[in-house]
């Protein structure tokens, strides 16, 4: 009997400790006894967020909070990460909620490749998000603008704002109606092709000048790309030294040729200006010029006695004046 009430009691006290273990872990207390290390983030407001709420990265969870004090003028929230986490230098802390009526919950962002791990004591960067208590005062707000707007809106002033419009269109009935007609006639014809707007619309003749002319100017373009190839051509074969110009141009023969013939009028020149030769003799001897003048004088000696003499005389004569 005395070890069955051991046996029992020994079973309560176990599981006593595991329903104790259960409803704190459920509660969100009992991450101290998991491994790992703690890191921290300081914001402005935490809203409702709690000791024990959960730490999660994409979603997942990867800690629990476990202080959350004040400092100057910041709040310190100190948050245990599981020992598989990892959290970067650079990662940003953000303190989210589920939903309107949700939990609350530090989110943590990734951090970059290059960045080391964080270690323990780590103090992460933080934004914040925005408060909700302050979009539903901004809603609020905008609802009782909204309701303002309403309230312009009905009864007398509603009546006020359209009845000025009401009599323009009262008075201006006449001219109105005939403006629609003339719009409804401009419209029937511009749907029937007529006019320069309709033939825009409707006529074929706008898109196929359009079509000839962008025609025309593929195939210039092609013929234009054609000649650019053409003298591409022709310039790499005048740098590589083909065809008449390109040895002109990069060949040394028509230089030195050039430059032996100068040499050779030079040397020319030289002997006719030194009286050698012919054509030396001709430009430099005075005997050629005396001669032809004393030629000359003879001739006109034998024309003035051509007059008096008959034509064998004549003959004789000029024999005897040249010889």
């Amino acid at each position: 009997m005395k070890n069955s009430l051991e046996t029992k009691l020994g079973i309560f006290v176990v599981l006593a400790v595991l329903a104790a273990w259960a409803i704190i872990e459920t509660l969100g207390s009992g991450d101290f006894l998991n491994r790992g290390y703690r890191v921290s983030a300081q914001f402005d407001t935490v809203q409702d967020l709690k000791v024990g709420d959960r730490v999660k990265m994409a979603g997942v969870e990867i800690g629990r909070v476990m202080n959350i004090e004040l400092t100057t003028n910041k709040v310190s929230v100190v948050m245990k990460l599981h020992s598989d986490a990892i959290v970067k230098t650079d990662s940003i802390a953000t303190v989210k909620f589920t939903g309107l009526m949700g939990q609350n919950f530090v989110a943590i962002a990734f951090g970059s490749d290059p960045a080391p791990v964080a270690a323990e004591g780590t103090i992460l960067e933080s934004t914040e998000q925005p408060d909700l208590s302050a979009i539903m005062a901004k809603l609020d707000a905008a609802a009782g603008g909204i309701q303002n707007i309403t309230k312009t809106f009905s009864g007398d002033k509603l009546d006020n704002i359209l009845g000025p419009l009401t009599d323009f269109v009262k008075q201006n009935s006449g001219p109105l109606t005939a403006t629609i007609a003339n719009v409804k006639n401009v419209s029937s014809q511009i749907a029937a092709g007529q006019g320069t707007v309709g033939k825009l619309i409707y006529s074929d003749a706008l898109y196929d000048s359009a079509l000839s002319t962008v025609t025309n100017l593929q195939d210039t373009a092609a013929e234009a790309k054609s000649m650019i190839a053409t003298a591409k051509t022709v310039m790499n074969n005048v740098s590589s030294g083909q065809g008449t110009i390109g040895k002109l141009l990069t060949e040394d023969k028509l230089y030195n040729s050039t430059e032996e013939a100068m040499t050779n009028v030079n040397e020319i020149l030289k002997k006719v200006n030194q009286g050698q030769g012919t054509i030396g003799k001709l430009v430099n001897n005075d005997d050629l010029l005396k001669n032809a003048k004393l030629s000359l004088q003879k001739l006109d000696k034998a024309a003035d006695s051509l007059e008096d003499t008959g034509p064998l005389t004549v003959i004789g004569t000029m024999m005897t004046q040249l010889f």
